[in-house]
């Protein structure tokens, strides 16, 4: 399968020069290359941007117009970039200094870039938003427009309503993930290879864990979702070297069993054999679905990682640059959804807010479904693909302390730090929105943004941060009206939760641009607290009694990690990492009818026809029943006349509204509430007022 197939990403990097990246540009492209755009910013080495390549350049959607911002126009290309080692904030990019320099004694490397921007600057807002790809690929369109997702967005139904582009803001992606796939479309980063004196190649073990969900001979080394997106991984460079072991356990704190050496083997990934090394490993007689496998081998050859972070800081601020003919903008706002919204916390973290010259870089940050994460960002050998999901993806660098804005004491360790420290000192905290929903209070760890460490008390928020809690939604809206899996890889024993996010998203972006823009400050933060119980331990959430419906045994925890006595150069060293206690987490409690109190809730909240929660248990023939399934929360429609059981607490629908008209009226006022509060647009209200309607025919049976 073309999905396990691993690319090398660091073979322009061999020979450094100006054009050490044009064989990797295929003859399509160079078809479609129109005009060299720029070759721009030399002239102003602190942004650190050497140059922008615009391959192809097109109007979209045959020059239709967005409302007063008129047509906009979509540029494809490359950028180019040189950091100095030695400058102070670029010393915690990890083995920086053991990559190849050009001339001027500078690290060059360079990134894919994709922009939409308004035909006529003059018609532009001034408000450049930045996605950062998730895996490489583009998600804003279909989260804030309500478009069909596309990795190249070009008809109608793939730019959606055009909410943003009515708004005149100037929508950009650029690469910054160094193990995305090579497949057309995804935002790819381009770095080069860390070397040891002598140029002498560096080796170290690197761990990967996955499960399936129905039985097979194979499986990549990298990090794969639902077998379509993910990422490329490190080849095995000896498989005869005794560190290399495979194991499996049945839970993700059972005992791991050691599988004899024998009875598996290293191998090239897929259907294609294209000599990229040894990239899969295939165990006789199969893996069985619903095991937790984890391999451990040696890879070469580590890649700059963390040159991913300085890309996004430096194009950042480049776009507020004189220079910036491309696509000139007063403001920048950095939007990460789940793997990407870590990335943005962990960017935050580690200073990277502040440019070369100690400029601000970014200006508003929408983080959005990240829980208290961070990444595998910027480690040697580091896989940014990978995440922490239920059952697998565990014990990577994701869930580290220091979880909250402001400094906190692990009471454990005597460590003090919080998230912010360095973007404070430098004074370039951008304005912060996070929004959470369920799924990452229960699988992400998320009430640890707001608690204290020992779990003992609510925490303040700095004054440019706000918390939204987005309560009973999953981590990404499923369709409606639900359906199970068909694919079986988030197959649940529930229907997902169809909660749309659409509408908070739209309203949020608009209180974001209020407030960089004109100082306008947004609503208060909304999210459940410890001092109104509203957040609770796990057993003391008071879920109503539903037939065959059961909470989680347990719920996803931080824990004290130990990746070895270099872990401190951020060089793993152990591995497995050694799992220490646990940080402890809490959920949001819950009302009568089992929806989540404390944050901000739709009318589907207030005026229920439904259980929504951000929890499911994996269907039991995908193994290990009672542990969440990643991603997905579940639906429970209440009773109503056709489907009223005795054995459930909840209050049957006919015994809330006397009709259809009834509940519409309620909708559209819990939505209009939602409005005058600002977390929704009154333009958006009709649109989810028909949502509700739709509902009430799915779960009535209404033919109308």
């Amino acid at each position: 399968m073309s999905v396990w197939l691993g690319s090398e990403m660091t073979r322009p990097f061999r020979k450094l020069s100006p054009s050490i990246f044009a064989h990797s540009r295929t003859r399509a492209m160079k078809r479609f290359c129109v005009l060299l755009a720029a070759v721009l910013a030399t002239v102003n080495v602190e942004a650190r941007v050497e140059r922008v390549e615009v391959l192809s350049r097109s109007d979209v959607l045959a020059g239709k117009r967005f409302g007063d911002t008129g047509s906009y126009e979509k540029l494809i290309g490359k950028v180019f970039f040189a950091v100095k080692p030695d400058a102070a904030s670029n010393r915690i990019i990890v083995d920086l200094e053991k990559a190849p320099r050009n001339a001027q004694g500078e690290v060059e490397f360079a990134a894919d870039v994709y922009i939409l921007k308004p035909k006529e600057t003059a018609r532009s807002s001034g408000t450049a938003l930045i996605e950062i790809p998730n895996r490489g690929g583009k998600g804003v369109l279909r989260v804030v427009q309500n478009a069909k997702g596309s990795s190249d967005p070009t008809t109608a139904e793939e730019f959606g309503d055009g909410f943003l582009m009515r708004r005149g803001v100037t929508l950009m992606w650029v690469g910054w993930q160094r193990d995305v796939r090579n497949e057309s479309g995804l935002m790819r980063l381009y770095t080069p290879i860390a070397k040891a004196p002598a140029d002498k190649a560096i080796t170290g073990l690197v761990r990967s864990d996955f499960v399936v969900n129905q039985k097979m001979m194979e499986h990549p080394l990298g990090h794969v979702i639902r077998g379509k997106v993910g990422g490329t991984e490190y080849a095995c460079v000896d498989p005869n070297d005794p560190a290399n072991v495979l194991t499996v356990r049945d839970a993700p704190m059972a005992a791991r069993r050691t599988i004899p050496r024998g009875e598996w083997q290293f191998v090239e990934a897929g259907a294609w054999k294209l000599g990229l090394g040894l990239r899969a490993i295939h165990l006789n007689g199969g893996f069985e679905a619903g095991k937790i496998y984890e391999v451990i081998y040696r890879a070469r050859d580590p890649v700059v990682v963390g040159l991913g972070l300085a890309a996004v800081r430096d194009f950042a601020s480049y776009l507020k640059g004189d220079h910036n003919d491309i696509a000139p903008v007063k403001r920048v706002y950095a939007m990460g959804i789940s793997q990407c919204g870590r990335f943005l916390r962990h960017f935050l973290l580690q200073g990277f807010n502040a440019d070369e010259a100690g400029k601000q870089a970014v200006d508003g940050m929408l983080i959005h479904v990240a829980g208290a994460g961070v990444g595998s960002f910027n480690h040697r050998f580091a896989q940014p693909s990978r995440d922490a999901q239920p059952t697998n993806a565990l014990f990577y660098p994701t869930d580290l302390f220091p979880f909250a804005d402001t400094p906190q004491t692990d009471p454990e360790t005597g460590q003090t730090a919080g998230l912010l420290d360095r973007a404070k000192a430098a004074k370039v905290l951008p304005n912060i929105f996070y929004t959470n929903t369920s799924y990452e209070y229960w699988s992400r760890a998320a009430s640890l943004i707001h608690t204290s460490p020992d779990g003992k008390r609510d925490l303040p928020l700095m004054d440019k941060v706000r918390i939204y809690f987005l309560a009973g939604l999953q981590h990404f809206s499923a369709s409606f009206p639900p359906e199970h899996d068909n694919e079986g890889i988030l197959l649940g024993q529930n229907l997902p939760n169809p909660n749309p996010v659409l509408y908070f998203w739209r309203a949020l972006f608009v209180a974001m641009d209020d407030w960089v823009r004109d100082g306008k400050a947004p609503p208060a933060s909304r999210y459940p607290k410890l001092s109104d119980k509203t957040l609770v331990r796990p057993n003391e959430v008071k879920f109503p009694r539903i037939p065959n419906v059961h909470l989680p045994d347990r719920v996803q925890q931080a824990f004290h990690l130990d990746f070895g006595p270099q872990w401190k150069n951020r060089i793993i060293t152990k591995q497995p990492p050694g799992v220490g206690s646990a940080f402890p987490v809490f959920v949001p409690q819950v009302d009568e009818n089992g929806n989540d109190l404390g944050g901000l809730r739709l009318p589907e909240l207030e005026v229920p026809l439904a259980t929504y929660t951000g929890w499911n248990l994996r269907d039991p023939k995908t193994g290990m029943p009672n542990e969440r399934v990643a991603f997905i929360g579940s639906y429970l429609p209440l009773p109503n006349t056709k489907n009223e059981d005795a054995g459930d607490a909840r209050i049957p629908i006919t015994k809330r509204y006397r009709s259809r008209d009834e509940y519409l009226k309620k909708f559209r006022d819990a939505a209009n509430k939602l409005a005058a509060d600002r977390f929704l647009l009154p333009e958006d209200v009709e649109a989810l007022v028909r949502r509700g309607g739709e509902e009430w025919d799915l779960v009535m049976g209404d033919a109308r």
